[in-house]
């Protein structure tokens, strides 16, 4: 496949600035484009170093309007090379129909082109869209529903009763409706607390490779429109995550949490039972929350605090060694000055 820069101005709605006619024929990095390759260049460092790389054209930011290159000039280079390099990875279509190899149980109902593969286990009561993929070793419970355009990746497990959009991606290993974590503390140990709820995944949502989302102890843990995981999250149950989400590796959130709407937790936050985070937060790597945070906010930490305040602690832990050697030799002084006034 191959587009002239100008046919990519035109797939992305950007504007031109050079040699529209430079001929592109794939996507490649900013250090080893080649010159049939298009690349991008939005951080201050990439932007002054346009010159150096052979791409036959990059893609950047409007306030970018001259170079020896051809230039694509746009809003939002991300979402431009996004668009672009998606032309020209189209998804190959899968092998259509159910195979034999697939355990399928009673009362099975799907749409239309859904590919269901070999080692694939379904159950009772089951209902698929239209174009669903299920890959090698998925298990789906019984009474389980499935809406269009979903891809289910090798090994991923969605139990009793949970509820899936369209267009949603969940990624190999991944465990959808695990038992939340519930039990009673008695003088004889603990006792499990049935967990009777589901989990309700909404459309255009995209999961992760091993991520676990317990299903709630009643009603249902449930994920929002266009939430996207990364890798290794674990969201447990009756949480709410509200659409536009996202939760990057290693985010931990405990039982009954609620989040809001665009909120941004990085790798490695954890997040205490019954908190609720607002619309548009965004919380620092490894920060731990531990009570509400109101919308609107940037915190890190742990606890976690104002981002602002939290630069400046974490600039004074590494000083307070010879902080604490500083306040000794004051307090010496002190007690040696008390004592000459004594005398």
């Amino acid at each position: 496949m191959e587009l002239t820069v100008r046919e990519i101005a035109e797939l992305v709605r950007g504007k031109i600035a050079g040699n529209g006619d430079v001929i592109i024929r794939g996507v490649a990095p900013f250090e080893n484009a080649g010159p049939d390759e298009i690349t991008f260049a939005v951080t201050p460092s990439f932007k002054k170093r346009l010159g150096e790389t052979k791409a036959g054209a990059v893609i950047v930011p409007l306030d970018i309007s001259e170079s020896e290159k051809a230039l694509v000039r746009v809003d939002n280079p991300s979402l431009a090379l996004a668009m672009v390099s998606a032309h020209f990875h189209e998804i190959k279509r899968p092998v259509v129909g159910v195979s034999q190899g697939a355990h399928v149980g009673k009362n099975f109902k799907y749409g239309n082109d859904v590919s269901v593969y070999p080692g694939v286990s379904i159950g009772d009561d089951v209902t698929l869209g239209d174009r669903v993929t299920v890959n090698a070793g998925v298990v789906i419970s019984n009474r389980v529903v499935i809406g269009d355009d979903v891809v289910l990746h090798p090994n991923v497990s969605i139990l009793e009763r949970c509820e899936i959009g369209s267009r949603v991606v969940i990624h190999a290993g991944s465990v959808i409706g695990s038992d939340g974590f519930g039990f009673a503390p008695h003088e004889g140990g603990y006792a499990k607390i049935p967990q009777t709820g589901i989990v309700r995944i909404d459309d255009d949502v995209e999961i992760g490779a091993c991520n676990t989302i317990d299903r709630a102890t009643f009603g249902r843990t449930w994920i929002k429109r266009g939430v996207k995981t990364d890798n290794l999250v674990h969201i447990a149950h009756n949480v709410v995550v509200g659409e536009d989400t996202v939760l990057v590796a290693q985010v931990g959130i405990s039982g009954s949490v609620e989040i809001g709407n665009r909120a941004i937790l990085a790798g490695q936050v954890g997040v205490s039972q019954h908190v609720s985070i607002g619309d548009r937060v965004t919380i620092g790597p490894q920060s731990g929350v531990a009570k509400s945070v109101a919308g609107d906010q940037v915190v890190s930490g742990s606890p976690a605090m104002p981002h602002r305040l939290w630069l400046k602690v974490s600039n004074l832990l590494p000083k307070l060694p010879e902080m604490k050697k500083k306040i000794g030799e004051l307090e010496k002084r002190i007690e040696r000055l008390e004592k000459v006034s004594e005398d």
